[in-house]
């Protein structure tokens, strides 16, 4: 399955693995890689610039092929050393980093001349043009569906994919909701030259979180997500347990950010896919988990989804077309 993004980022299938906070580690990352996938280091997974280029040494031990790293950027009080991981990624020969959030041109600045590839994930098409702008080299598209945080527009990627796609000329991902086949080829459809995938590769046997977490991604469905910090205009979509429950109602009742802070710190989620339980504090995951059903390795994910797209395209798409030949005959 050749598409303009596969021939540029020199992959085998349309497909990326999402950089994810606390999974997007070295086990999971070089399994993608090997899969003939895109697999993503998250840089902020690391708590330093040196563990980061650790980390991608140590990635290196496990996959040949290429992979690249997620570097987020948000607004923060005391934020990242964000220089210092980009110099972390360009001395360790990385040449692919996904963006998240802002995407200050200083960043651009920092890694174009040292022939990176830069994809930009945003949830909105003024965003996707921005980044167009800036010089990026593709764009990540979230639709509402999605895990984290889907803006503010609530515009799912049947609508948000083929408006990105007709408002730029780079290369599209799909992101959100898609978890199997039929995703990747609807969103070949659309346009999209890839699709991104987070919930579901959370849910393979390298993914680094607990077993637990996984076997309660499987059980659940797509109903089983919270949107919290709504009221704050910073909308993420999480799992729906006990604590994001709270978070939601006090929100909703009044509550200020200081007031929930201790129940969305960022170290009671990673105890979540640390420990196994999923009520421990506040978890990423998206609607695509009602279409996750089992735990496969990556390689067994991966060959599954682009040989089941391909019969579809051949098969079903055959039929129908042929169903509609014979009544114009």
């Amino acid at each position: 399955m050749r598409t303009r993004f596969t021939e540029l980022f020199g992959i085998d299938v349309p497909i990326v693995q999402g950089g994810m906070q606390w999974v997007g580690r070295a086990e999971l990352t070089a399994a993608v890689a090997d899969a003939g996938a895109l697999g993503l280091l998250t840089a902020l997974t690391q708590p330093t610039p040196g563990a980061l280029a650790a980390e991608i040494a140590r990635t290196r031990t496990m996959t040949d092929r290429e992979f690249g790293v997620n570097l987020t950027i948000l607004p923060a009080i005391n934020p990242p050393p964000y220089t210092e991981y980009c110099k972390a990624i360009v001395d360790s020969g990385v040449r692919i980093v996904e963006t998240a959030g802002n995407l200050p041109a200083d960043i651009i600045e920092l890694l174009a001349p040292h022939d990176v590839k830069i994809i930009h994930k945003c949830t909105s098409v003024r965003h996707a043009r921005k980044a167009e702008s800036l010089g990026v080299t593709a764009i990540s598209i979230d639709g509402f569906e999605c895990a984290g945080h889907p803006g503010e527009d609530d515009i799912g990627g049947l609508v948000l994919v083929p408006r990105t796609v007709e408002s730029v000329s780079i290369p599209v991902i799909a992101s959100g909701g898609i978890a199997d086949a039929r995703g990747l080829v609807a969103a070949l459809a659309l346009g999209a030259d890839a699709v991104n995938m987070g919930t579901r590769f959370m849910c393979t046997r390298e993914a680094p979180i607990h077993p637990e977490i996984k076997d309660a991604i499987v059980a659940a469905d797509e109903r089983a997500t919270e949107l919290i910090f709504r009221e704050l205009r910073n909308t993420a979509r999480v799992a729906s347990n006990a604590v994001s429950r709270e978070v939601v109602q006090r929100l909703a009742d009044g509550a200020r950010f200081e007031d929930i802070r201790e129940l969305v710190a960022g170290a009671r989620g990673r105890r979540v896919y640390e420990d196994g339980d999923p009520d421990l504090g506040i978890w990423t995951v998206g609607a695509s988990q009602g279409l996750v059903h089992d735990i496969p390795t990556v390689a067994e994910l991966v060959e599954r989804i682009s040989r089941e797209a391909v019969d579809l395209i051949a098969d079903r798409f055959a039929q129908l077309v042929g169903a509609t030949d014979g009544v114009r005959s």
